[in-house]
């Protein structure tokens, strides 16, 4: 497992749109533009910093629908070198997990190359316009530390957003395995 960080999209980038299939519900998702907030996570199922950070993401995610906004997973990995994280197993995952959101497969890597996705877990949090106000990472823990996973810095950002004001500036990049690119 390479430790990869993240890019960090420039703040204020409008989210690139796209529609993608959801491997749980089997339907087509459009992101679009009005919710309070719009956190999306390229995830994948085999990634040892996914599967660490997976139920308190989850809860997150959960948290956000509840909320409100909407919480988009995707993975954008290459499934012939990588069968763990075809459709079939993503719709596993995300039973076993207990996600109330879309976990949706990017077959083509479009969708993450137009993000600048480079790692999983990798994450973008947008206002109600699909202006990025945070990209970084989810908490300080890893799978080789011994720091708490509790989502601080992602939950602050979508709070700051749900509560009209400014997300910290002071972002970190995410670290992760990369994306498995074909």
């Amino acid at each position: 497992m390479a430790a990869t960080p993240s890019t960090m999209m420039p703040l204020g980038t409008t989210a690139p749109l796209f529609t993608l299939p959801d491997t749980v519900s089997g339907s087509e998702l459009t992101l679009k533009a009005g919710l309070p907030v719009t956190v999306i996570a390229f995830i994948c199922n085999h990634c040892p910093y996914v599967v660490h950070i997976a139920e308190e993401l989850v809860a997150l995610g959960n948290e956000v629908v509840a909320k409100g906004g909407q919480m988009i997973a995707i993975s954008s990995n290459d499934v012939a070198d990588y069968p763990q994280d075809s459709p079939e197993n993503m719709t596993k995952f995300a039973e076993h997990y207990g996600m109330a959101f879309p976990y949706l497969y990017d077959e083509s890597q479009d969708v993450a190359k137009s993000y600048d996705a480079a790692c999983t877990p990798d994450f973008y949090v947008f206002d109600a316009s699909l202006a990025c106000v945070y990209r970084g990472r989810f908490d300080a823990a890893t799978p080789g530390n011994s720091n708490p996973v509790n989502g601080a810095e992602l939950r602050a950002a979508v709070s700051a957003v749900l509560g009209g004001q400014t997300a910290n500036a002071d972002q970190i990049p995410s670290i992760g395995c990369n994306i498995k690119w074909k």
